[in-house]
């Protein structure tokens, strides 16, 4: 399996009916992502979903390379570690794993990763013309649009803040063993490879090594937590 790049967005597209939802976190990993889709309470969680309005998987889900990059910061009180961002504008490349899904899919997905109510679709007219625009303060309420694959527009969402703006707050083992599962998952990168990305990210740095996060994938570090 390939590892895609995205293109420049088309000028004047129409409004688009689907879309790449890039997922960096824990929602690169499909278990975790159809607790998102379809609700529910998945094995060991402390959460119900209320899930997407339409439950359908993704039509498909593709590796990819984004600009910029992954780190760690704040607290999670489930996952008791950092949590993970994207800065767009800091050196680097990140990787992701893009789901094809529904404008509204990507809305509702959005409002659960703030704790909100799905059912409004957002307005991605903003963000598809300027490439980043801000739905509200929240920690996952800037969305960015970096480009297009196959002609379709690639979403994310981050914080508002840049990596520069914030403490590092290292990962926990149950976080990383998810995004670690998640890289694995989609196809093109290798244990050892996808041990050395997370141990540079910053947050990561200087206290997760690749060895360790290896023994993750290797060998599992208990019952994964279910939330950001």
């Amino acid at each position: 399996m390939s590892v895609h790049a995205v293109d420049p967005l088309g000028v004047g597209a129409r409004a688009p009916v689907r879309v790449w939802y890039a997922s960096y976190g824990s929602n690169m990993h499909m278990d975790r992502l159809s607790a998102y889709l379809a609700g529910g309470r998945p094995t060991g969680a402390t959460r119900s979903y209320p899930g997407c309005r339409d439950h359908r998987a993704p039509e498909r889900s593709i590796a990819l390379e984004l600009p910029g990059c992954l780190y760690f910061a704040t607290e999670s009180a489930v996952w008791t570690g950092g949590r993970g961002f994207h800065d767009p504008t800091a050196p680097g490349r990140m990787r992701a794993r893009a789901h094809l899904v529904t404008v509204g899919q990507l809305s509702d997905i959005a409002a659960q990763e703030m704790y909100g109510t799905p059912g409004a679709d957002l307005d991605l007219a903003p963000v598809l013309r300027a490439g980043r625009h801000a739905v509200g303060p929240g920690r996952y309420e800037t969305l960015i649009c970096p480009g297009a694959v196959e002609g379709i527009p690639v979403l994310t969402f981050t914080a508002p803040w840049a990596v520069a703006d914030v403490e590092p707050v290292p990962p926990s083992a149950a976080y990383l063993r998810y995004l670690a599962g998640g890289l694995l998952e989609s196809g093109p990168w290798q244990e050892r490879d996808i041990a050395d990305y997370l141990a540079a990210c910053p947050g990561a740095a200087g206290h997760w090594t690749p060895a360790r996060i290896l023994e993750l994938l290797t060998a599992g570090c208990g019952s994964p937590a279910t939330d950001r």
